[in-house]
Order: structure tokens, then C-alpha cells, then sequence
């Protein structure tokens, strides 16, 4: 007999078997657990030292724009001590100085024995269009924060560990003001009972209640039914074989081993636990609560912008995400979704799916405008000496860069990637992660 019903029918039908089965997959523990060596990506790790350097021009400019009109400049002595705070490897005077197109050292007004720094023209050019593209995709801003916070237990989440994340996550530097004031009936300031204040989600949303796996799933589903029709889409399903799978990129040499693909065909075959629904009742130590992790992992750093973040502003939301605080073995354990970064001495995780050959798959206007800054930043660093003369150029191509020119290809353009240690996979007995102990300077 033929299957008549629509797609959501059979979402609907997967839903009851999975919700029979969710105590049956808490009480036992069948996967083999394999934990892979770290493998190195020069792409992404290229990718990682640049935007480290961007995103520290970015703080900058910043600090600069949003000082009194009267004072908008930087002394040398008030950014001697910022090089931590910046995340960057040099001191952050030499660093300013390397952009003259950006950033313009003048003496001070009244110790001329001071350096200071203010911004060039076409610096401050860019800064108003990105306030414009800020201004024209408020939505999707609105959309990305009301989604972080739907994914957190109480529905809110402490300023001092959202604010790390304001750059990744593409929000303007006063979001925490200008959308409270904007949008009243979505978020608000409250107070914690340790006194510190947190941004509350004060209304759900259920159309944002639909993570980016789900999504992409969702698109491959209707294109299966079109192609094979219903019959054929209801007796895969039954299969098992048409559940929610992470997209998945191994390290060369690692996807072709029988019992690393045994063991993610198992994983895949778990049930997907939406980060937007309540997790509260699953075993922390059953395989079902380390899928939601990575569902929730995976959820996080598709609404970056860059399909990236530092490690430690992770570690700063695990009690609101419902998360281990050691979750490192995570992205060790599955490289196939995610990268694990030492680069610019810290830890940092990117989605492996969201590059392709050292570019962004997709780039959002804001990583766009991104690439226009960046290439700013690039010519001031190439032709130090004749930066400011050029100044005039770089103008023009603000105003007729194409889109596509966004950062994040490497020269090479290539996925490569190689092994660092000896050994393609070890059994996970061991609970504490040798890269949980490097040291992060975040």
C-alpha cells in the first residue's frame, strides 16, 4: 500500500518513534567511542590568523568611533596594555602602526612627545557603510540573537560572556543597547541573583525554532521526494535512512577506516535532539546527550559569521547551553564536523562545512563589507611607506568593490591537511583531552 502523506506526516512519525525509543538510547551505551588524532588545516588555519588580525583592527576602529566627539583618538599610552584583550601576538602599538590606511598617528595636543592615533578618512567611510548594513539587516541580527538566546536553559544569558562573542556572531558594538531600545518585545536587561546583568528573551519565537541542520535536511528531503516520490522517500524513511545527519569532511585517511565509519554510522543513526528543545530530562552521560551537544556546537557556530569562534567564549555559555565544561573532546572526537585550531596562540573551533577550498561557503553582508576592510587593512601592510598616498584609490574601490571579493581564500586555495601526531585513531578512555590542557590567552 502506498504512503499518501506530505513530508511533515512522516517528521511527525519519526517524531513518536524517536521520543519511544529516547529511554531505550539513555540507559545504553553501544557505539564504540573513537577519539582521532588532531589533524592540522592550513587553510583554516590561515583563515584563523587573518581574521585575528581583522577582528583586532575592527576593536579598534571601534574604541575610536565611540569616544567623545571632541577626543576621538587613541593615545599610545592607553593601548599599551590591550594586546591580550586584542587577541594578537605583537604589541598593539607596532600592530596599529603596521595600517596607516586605516589608522593615522599624529602628535598629541598638547604632549607632542606622545603618539596618538585617529582614523583615516577612508576608515571612516567604511564604518558608516557598515553602520548602514547594520541599519538594513537588523532582522537577521534580531533573528541570530533571539535564536543564541532560545538555545540557553533559562532563555537568557550574562552581557560579560555574550559580549566576546559580538563580533563573531556580527553584531553592531551597542547591540545590547540599540536593540533593547529598538525591539522591547523581544529583549530586555535584567538581573541575576549574583547581581550581574543578563539579556533576557522576553517572547518565543517558534518560526526561529528551526536549527540550520534542520534546514539544510529539509531541502535535501524535497528534492528526494520530487525526484523519487513519495512511496520511495516513506520506504527510506523506514530504513532509517532518511533521518537528520551532519554533514561530514574527514581528514584524508580517516573517512575510508572501517571502524571510524562504523562508528559514525551509528552516531548518524541516533536520534537529532533540536538545540532549541528542552534537555534537561536526558542522561548527561548517555551517547543521545553527546549528539545534542554537537547538534548544539554545530547550531552555535552556524549563526557566526564566520562559521568560527574562540574555544574559551564556548566554555563562557556551558551552564545557559546545558553543556560539559571539558567539551573539548567533542571537537577531537568528531573531525569530520568540526576543527579544532592552535593557531594565534589560543584554541579556536570552526564548522568544517561551512568552507569550501579555504572559502566561505556562504558569506553574509557583513563578512562581505569584511573583505573590503580587510583589503584596506592589506595595502596598508604591503605599502607601508606609500599607504596614504594611496588612500584616494582605496576610496574609490570601497565604493565599487564587487561583493564577492570577501576574505577567507588562501593563497593556495586548498583543503590541505596532515597529521600531527602518530596513530590515526585511539579508543576514548582517557577523560581528560590533552588539548583541554593548552593554555588559552583569550
Amino acid at each position: 500500500m502506498k504512503y499518501r502523506g506530505t513530508i511533515n506526516d512522516m517528521h511527525l512519525l519519526c517524531d513518536k518513534i524517536f521520543t519511544s525509543h529516547l529511554s531505550n538510547h539513555q540507559q545504553c551505551r553501544t557505539i564504540t567511542k573513537v577519539r582521532l588524532k588532531w589533524v592540522k588545516n592550513r587553510s583554516l588555519d590561515n583563515i584563523i590568523d587573518i581574521h585575528t588580525d581583522l577582528k583586532a583592527a575592527c576593536l579598534l576602529k571601534d574604541a575610536i568611533i565611540h569616544r567623545p566627539s571632541a577626543t576621538q583618538f587613541l593615545t599610545a599610552k592607553s593601548i599599551a596594555d590591550t594586546q591580550k584583550l586584542l587577541g594578537i601576538t605583537v604589541p598593539t602599538l607596532r600592530f596599529i602602526r603596521r595600517y596607516p590606511t586605516l589608522f593615522e598617528e599624529f602628535p598629541h595636543p598638547k604632549y607632542r612627545s606622545l603618539p596618538c592615533f585617529r582614523l583615516t578618512n577612508i576608515a571612516l567611510n567604511l564604518h558608516n557603510i557598515e553602520r548602514k548594513i547594520y541599519e538594513t539587516h537588523e532582522s537577521d541580527i534580531v533573528e541570530r540573537l533571539c535564536r543564541v538566546l532560545m538555545m540557553t536553559r533559562d532563555k537568557q544569558i550574562p552581557l560579560q560572556s555574550l559580549h566576546p562573542l559580538r563580533w563573531d556572531l556580527g553584531f553592531p558594538y551597542d547591540y545590547d543597547k540599540t536593540l533593547i531600545q529598538n525591539h522591547p518585545d523581544k529583549f530586555r536587561i535584567v538581573k541575576g541573583s549574583n547581581g550581574v546583568s543578563s539579556l533576557k528573551l522576553e517572547k518565543w519565537i517558534d518560526e526561529f525554532a528551526v536549527s540550520e541542520l534542520q534546514k539544510s535536511n529539509e531541502i535535501k528531503e524535497a528534492k528526494a521526494s520530487n525526484n523519487d516520490g513519495d512511496h520511495d522517500h516513506y520506504r527510506r524513511f523506514m530504513r532509517g535512512q532518511t533521518s537528520l545527519t551532519f554533514p561530514l569532511s574527514f581528514p584524508r585517511g580517516y573517512g575510508a577506516q572501517k571502524k571510524v565509519k562504523s562508528w559514525m554510522d551509528e552516531f548518524q543513526k541516533l536520534p537529532y535532539i533540536s538545540p532549541y528543545e528542552d534537555s534537561t530530562s536526558i542522561d548527561p552521560e548517555s551517547e543521545l546527550m553527546e549528539k545534542r551537544i554537537v547538534g548544539v556546537l554545530h547550531e552555535l557556530l552556524s549563526l557566526t559569521v564566520y562559521k568560527k569562534t574562540k574555544r574559551n567564549y564556548l566554555r563562557n555559555l556551558t551552564d545557559e547551553l546545558n553543556m560539559p565544561f571539558r567539551f573539548t573532546r567533542i571537537f577531537t572526537r568528531y573531525p569530520g564536523i568540526f576543527y579544532l585550531s592552535l593557531k594565534c596562540k589560543t584554541t579556536s573551533v570552526a564548522l568544517k562545512e561551512g568552507y569550501k577550498r579555504g572559502k566561505l561557503v556562504y558569506a553574509c553582508p557583513i563578512a562581505k563589507h569584511r573583505g573590503k576592510f580587510h583589503h584596506v587593512m592589506r595595502t596598508g601592510l604591503i605599502y607601508r611607506k606609500k599607504g596614504l598616498e594611496m588612500l584616494s584609490d582605496l576610496d574609490k574601490f570601497v565604493a565599487v568593490a564587487d561583493d564577492d571579493d570577501v576574505i577567507g581564500t588562501n593563497e593556495k586555495d586548498s583543503d590541505d591537511e596532515e597529521i600531527e601526531s602518530s596513530g590515526e585513531w585511539v579508543e576514548d578512555e582517557d577523560e581528560d583531552e590533552e588539548l583541554d590542557d593548552v593554555s588559552d590567552q583569550d
